[in-house]
């Protein structure tokens, strides 16, 4: 397919997705689950592209996003709450006053500096899980496969134990959590962080430190052999999918509005496990459009399996609360079964693909014609 055309296509898919965007937005009240969807979905795309970094592209199995994303969420919530609303929050034990007088210094600024502080927030977040990733990858990121992955596993418990502890109250707010957390503005600006995320990601992956997290996977030996220092690759794949992953918590904290120690468990690490296995480990693409098709499962479409089915006046049995988890997890099976590989297994989305296998549909038409035709004569 020639590039003028790829241009095209992707410009035209660009702007049929703003138009999406900005109808949501002024339609949020009437197309509030459609909203509240795409919003989350994007969120866990974020993290769950950085996972596929991490163990997707240079083959380390890692299990301590849930942790990192804890990080970005409490640091991304404490730069956001208002000042005058903070002491309401922190009603138990109190705050930290360095975090009140922090708070004063930050809403005294001018206007203008307001605007930024959401981004601030994000990125402040995400370099403060890069930094613990940074510490803790020096001892862990000498282990391989299931070692890595429970040593990754006990610091994301760890973790959610010293944000919830009594010892942090004054600055976490301990197993109370922390609420009144401001929202993003529209769901655009949701999208516009999430691409820029996942951009970054793309191209460091695209870029020659990607075809060394990808030598690495492949073969740790040959890769040494090829003069590709391991440590340094691997703690660098490691740190930046660390970031991303506390940047998405900081979003998700701004989805969410009101966040606690429970929010991260185990069950978010192996359910954006689930969405890097689905999509196919080894794609990125492969892992947005499963975040969005999971979570568009989970949270909208089998909604209707939870509701009371009636017949007449016989009533369905099964439909019930809860249900609708049982189909989820029949459906992955299915999943699973047909498409080992996952979604796009290690394909990335190309329009040259989607140009080959629409001919190669054209032709098995034609021929398929051409045949009924030559039965009838």
């Amino acid at each position: 397919m020639k590039t003028s055309k790829k241009l095209t296509f992707s410009l035209v898919l660009t702007i049929l997705l703003l138009a999406l965007l900005f109808f949501l937005d002024a339609n949020k009240a009437q197309y509030g689950m459609a909203y509240t969807v795409l919003q989350k979905g994007i969120i866990l795309a974020v993290v769950a592209v950085s996972m596929n970094l991490v163990t997707g592209f240079t083959g380390l199995f890692s299990l301590g996003q849930a942790g990192f994303m804890a990080i970005g969420a409490y640091i991304t919530a404490i730069f956001l709450i208002p000042a005058d609303s903070i002491k309401d929050v922190y009603y138990i034990s109190g705050v930290s006053p360095a975090i009140l007088n922090f708070k004063n210094f930050l809403e005294s600024g001018p206007a203008w500096t307001q605007a930024l502080i959401p981004y601030v927030a994000l990125i402040i977040g995400g370099l403060a899980g890069a930094l613990f990733a940074a510490l803790i990858g020096i001892p862990v990121l000498r282990l391989k496969s299931d070692y890595l992955a429970i040593a990754t596993l006990g610091f994301s418990e760890i973790m959610r134990a010293v944000i919830s502890s009594p010892q942090l109250d004054t600055i976490t707010n301990g197993s109370y959590g922390l609420k009144k957390i401001p929202g993003f503005s529209s769901l655009f600006q949701t999208f516009m962080i999430a691409a820029v995320c996942i951009a970054f990601m793309i191209l460091l992956i695209r870029s020659t430190f990607g075809r060394s997290f990808k030598a690495i996977r492949e073969d740790e030996i040959a890769a040494e052999a090829m003069g590709i220092n391991l440590f340094k690759h691997k703690q660098l794949s490691f740190i930046i999918g660390s970031f991303f992953s506390a940047v998405s918590g900081g979003m998700l904290a701004m989805f969410m509005r009101s966040i606690d120690s429970k929010t991260f468990s185990i069950s978010l690490t192996y359910d954006i496990l689930l969405i890097v296995v689905i999509g196919g480990i080894g794609s990125a693409t492969g892992s947005i459009i499963s975040a969005l098709l999971v979570t568009a499962s989970k949270e909208w479409w089998l909604r209707f399996f939870d509701t009371p089915l009636y017949i007449g006046d016989f009533q369905v049995p099964l439909f019930r609360t809860g249900f609708r988890m049982v189909i989820f997890s029949i459906v992955l099976l299915a999943v699973v079964l047909f498409y080992q590989r996952g979604i796009m297994g290690k394909n990335e989305f190309s329009w040259d693909r989607i140009g080959k296998r629409i001919t190669k549909l054209r032709a098995s038409m034609k021929h398929t014609s051409k045949e009924g035709g030559s039965k009838n004569v």
